[in-house]
This record gives C-alpha cells, sequence and structure tokens, in this order.
C-alpha cells in the first residue's frame, strides 16, 4: 500500500438505513482498497471504520457524502485514530459492538 497507513472512524447522518448505504460503502472502499468494516447502529446513523493511505480515506469520505441513491446524507463526522493494521479486507458488520 502506498502511503503510511492512516485509520478514520466516520459516523455518518442521515436517511441512510434500509437503502442499501452499507453494500454501497463496501463497494466503494474495496474498489479504493481500503479496509475495514461499515455497520448500521441503533439510533439509525451508520458507521464506518476505514484504514489505509489518508488519502484515500478522504477519496472515500467524499462517496459517503454523497451515499446510493435512495440514501439522504446530513452529516458525516471524521475522527482521525491510530490505525491498528488488523483489518484485511472490508467487510459488513451486522450488530452494533465495538473490536
Amino acid at each position: 500500500m502506498a502511503g503510511r497507513l492512516s485509520a478514520a472512524e466516520i459516523v455518518v447522518e442521515g436517511i441512510v438505513q434500509g437503502v442499501g448505504y452499507r453494500d454501497f460503502v463496501q463497494r466503494k472502499a474495496r474498489s479504493l482498497g481500503v479496509s475495514g468494516y461499515v455497520m448500521n447502529l441503533r439510533d439509525g446513523r451508520v458507521r464506518v471504520r476505514a484504514e489505509g493511505p489518508r488519502e484515500t480515506i478522504d477519496d472515500l469520505i467524499r462517496d459517503l457524502e454523497r451515499g446510493p441513491p435512495l440514501a439522504r446524507v446530513s452529516k458525516v463526522s471524521v475522527t482521525w485514530v491510530p490505525a491498528t493494521g488488523r483489518f484485511a479486507a472490508f467487510g459488513v458488520r451486522f450488530a452494533e459492538f465495538d473490536g
């Protein structure tokens, strides 16, 4: 992977559940070569953990701000965190838990 490994915790607000948002995120992240996961939160938001080169994560964030056609993204909050390097790929998680 080119560039130093960065990581971000991203929370997306708006109409982002039940509109194919997680599949959209997974496709975009995989196409960019970003690892991590996406999951729905109980309160209607979507959480994304992304690891990869910072510029690549920035590209993903731009995609998250748009979302798939049925989504209506109102806010994207990004917190840069230390990369763990423990994600081999990008997946969808179906339960809200940490780890």
